[in-house]
C-alpha cells in the first residue's frame, strides 16, 4: 500500500491528429498550415466525445502544428481544460523529404531501411529516428512527473506514438514499422514507476479497433 502511494498511477492517452488532405499520401513533416480534412474533423469530435466520457482528466497537451491542435481543441472543449503545447510532441523531422509524396519516397533505396531499419536512419537535414524517440519518451516522462497520479491528454502524430509505443512494450525500434496507429486513434499507457504498462492500441473515438 505504502508503495502505491509513492508512485500513483499516471495515464497518457496518446491521440493521433485526425486525416488531412494528404495523409497517406505525403510526408508533411513539420511543415505548417496543413489543417484536417471533413474527416478528420470528425475523427477529432469522436476522440473528444470518447476522453468526454472518462472520469477526470488532468491535462491536454498537443504538438503545435495545426492538425494537432485542431484535434485536440475539441477535447479541451469537451474537458473545460485549456489546451497546453508542448514541442515534445511534434512530428518526426523528415528534413528534406518534407512534402515528398510517398508513392515517390518509396522507391528510393534508403526506403527499406526506413521500414527495416529505422534505428540506423537519419532524414537528410532531418531528426533520426532515435533521436524522435528519445524526445518524445523524454516528453512523456515529464509530464508522467508533472501530472503524477492523473490522466493526461497527449496529441501528437504517427511515428512519435508509435516510438513512445514501442519503448513502453519493450520493443526494438526496428520492430516499430508493425504497429498502426489510425488517424485520431487512442493509445493508453499507465506509468507507475516501474515498466510502462499498456492499457490500449489503436482505439477509435466509437470504441472499436483499427
Amino acid at each position: 500500500m505504502a508503495r502505491a502511494l509513492r508512485n500513483p498511477t499516471t495515464t497518457i492517452l496518446l491521440i493521433r491528429h485526425g486525416s488531412t488532405p494528404t495523409t497517406g499520401r505525403v510526408l508533411p513533416g513539420r511543415k505548417a498550415g496543413l489543417h484536417l480534412s471533413d474527416d478528420g474533423r470528425k475523427q477529432a469530435e469522436a476522440a473528444a466525445a470518447r476522453v468526454g466520457r472518462l472520469e477526470r482528466v488532468s491535462a491536454i497537451y498537443a504538438s503545435p502544428l495545426e492538425r494537432a491542435r485542431e484535434t485536440a481543441m475539441p477535447i479541451a472543449r469537451v474537458r473545460g481544460l485549456a489546451l497546453r503545447i508542448d514541442r515534445g510532441l511534434l512530428e518526426l523531422d523528415v528534413g528534406r523529404w518534407t512534402g515528398e509524396r510517398l508513392d515517390r519516397v518509396s522507391k528510393r533505396p534508403e526506403w527499406s531501411t526506413v521500414q527495416r531499419h529505422p534505428s540506423g536512419f537519419r532524414f537528410p537535414d532531418g531528426e533520426s529516428f532515435m533521436e524522435m524517440q528519445t524526445r518524445v519518451t523524454e516528453t512523456l516522462g515529464r509530464l508522467v512527473a508533472r501530472h503524477r497520479g492523473g490522466v493526461v491528454v497527449a496529441v501528437s502524430h504517427a511515428d512519435p506514438i508509435k516510438a513512445a509505443l514501442a519503448h513502453a512494450l519493450g520493443m526494438h525500434l526496428d520492430l516499430f514499422q508493425r504497429l498502426a496507429i489510425a488517424p485520431g486513434s487512442i493509445t493508453t499507457i499507465a506509468y507507475a514507476g516501474g515498466p510502462p504498462m499498456v492499457l490500449g492500441v489503436n482505439a477509435l473515438g466509437d470504441g472499436s479497433a483499427a
